[in-house]
């Protein structure tokens, strides 16, 4: 049967760069990756670049798309941004894969208004989780407000301006009275392991507001030995606060703090990318998969 894919190695993917001009310098990554997260200029360059030109095309072609379907019409066009959904496991990436690709699209002339968002800020609070009896199932399905980013997306969809809660990843909570605003930049990205999802009574989904969604894909051992090494480097630091929801953790030795991260590994996250974040990667318009040194070995693009 004829995949629904198309498959690239690594440089064949980087080929496609074409003359794609690298706009961000080796500051700009320090200040865009995240904790542990390991990229360079060259990985940048050979697929970054390549996806961002892409988009580039894509986003081109919808703005036409509205503009002929204002002028048979005969009405306005609002300004529609095109949204862009990032999905995958905890640990694998994400959000410096999508800080970086805000950096390079909002570098292209047509659409210098880039913003982004995550889910994290549509996690029920903390208190309604522990009422719930949910606080160790954070960021499964059932611990998202589901209904309040269906209902931000649609706004966002609309040309409307909406509002996204904030999370605080320190305090390990919803920050109360605070919000991002997006008011009709050209380009959302929206981030979070459940944007892809798909299930309950709902008529509709998160993903039926995205126009491309890329899938940040890797194996399973290699997620959980970024996860163990992220929660030690936490320990060093975001842990030692006196603020933080996880302080407890701060002088754990090495093998407990080891030995700590791994359950929460195999109780919460593995289960969670098994049961409701790997089963959505084939719903994804592309598929970047990453070996064990973080850098993107393939690339696999939807066909249209």
């Amino acid at each position: 049967m004829p995949s629904r894919y198309i498959e690239f190695e690594r440089s064949e993917w980087a080929a496609l760069r074409a003359a794609t001009p690298l706009t961000l310098q080796q500051d700009d990554l320090e200040r865009l990756r995240g904790i542990n997260d390991e990229i360079d200029l060259d990985e940048v360059a050979a697929v970054y670049l390549p996806l961002s030109r892409l988009l580039n095309l894509y986003v081109s072609a919808v703005q036409d798309l509205h503009r002929v379907s204002a002028t048979f019409l005969g009405a306005f066009a609002p300004k529609v941004p095109y949204v862009i959904g990032v999905a995958g496991s905890v640990a694998v990436g994400k959000s410096t894969f999508s800080r970086i690709l805000q950096a390079l699209l909002s570098r292209w002339p047509d659409h210098p208004e880039v913003d982004l968002v995550t889910t994290d800020g549509f996690l029920f609070p903390n208190s309604v989780l522990e009422s719930r009896g949910l606080m160790d199932r954070k960021g499964f399905p059932e611990s998202y407000d589901t209904r309040a980013l269906i209902e931000f997306l649609r706004s966002v969809k609309s040309g409307d301006s909406a509002a996204a809660p904030v999370y605080d990843h320190i305090t390990y909570d919803i920050v109360p009275d605070q919000h991002v605003v997006v008011d009709s930049p050209d380009i959302v990205i929206v981030e979070g392991i459940n944007v892809l999802q798909v299930g309950g009574d709902d008529s509709e989904f998160v993903s039926d507001y995205f126009d491309f969604s890329i899938y940040v894909d890797a194996d399973e051992a290699d997620i959980e030995e970024w996860y163990v090494e992220r929660f030690l480097t936490f320990r060093e630091s975001v842990f030692q606060r006196e603020d933080s929801f996880f302080a407890h953790y701060a002088d754990l030795s090495d093998s407990e703090a080891i030995a700590m991260a791994r359950a929460i590994w195999t109780r919460i996250n593995g289960v969670n990318l098994s049961e409701n974040i790997m089963p959505t990667r084939g719903r994804a318009s592309l598929v970047l998969r990453k070996g064990a040194d973080h850098r993107v070995t393939g690339v696999r693009l939807r066909r249209l």
